[in-house]
């Protein structure tokens, strides 16, 4: 296996930041062409800047992600738990297919 690339992380204030020039510019795929975004990330960023407005929820956390509501942070806890899980589940019958080989 090769080596995942690592995420970019982009700070509450830099996303802010092109969310507003987004809004002031005709032309989103320039933008992000002259920032080194994909124009999809800038359309991502802007679409959860416009659901949370005017709501106590922070638009982003200043984590590189968007808030999460409780409930979105213990779906993705579970998701988490459960990939782990299926792993071990994977390398165990790995496991059991090599030992439990017979040698004769």
């Amino acid at each position: 296996m090769g080596i995942k690339p690592t995420r970019k992380q982009y700070s509450k204030e830099f996303k802010l930041d092109v969310i507003q020039q987004s809004y002031l510019r005709d032309n989103i795929r320039e933008l992000a062409s002259e920032l080194g975004l994909r124009p999809a990330l800038i359309y991502k960023w802007r679409a959860a800047y416009e659901q949370r407005s005017g709501s106590d929820t922070p638009v982003f956390t200043g984590q590189g992600i968007a808030a999460m509501s409780p409930e979105q942070q213990e779906i993705a806890q579970l998701k988490r738990q459960l990939a782990d899980a299926k792993m071990e589940r994977d390398i165990l019958k790995k496991a059991i297919g090599i030992f439990g080989k017979s040698d004769g």
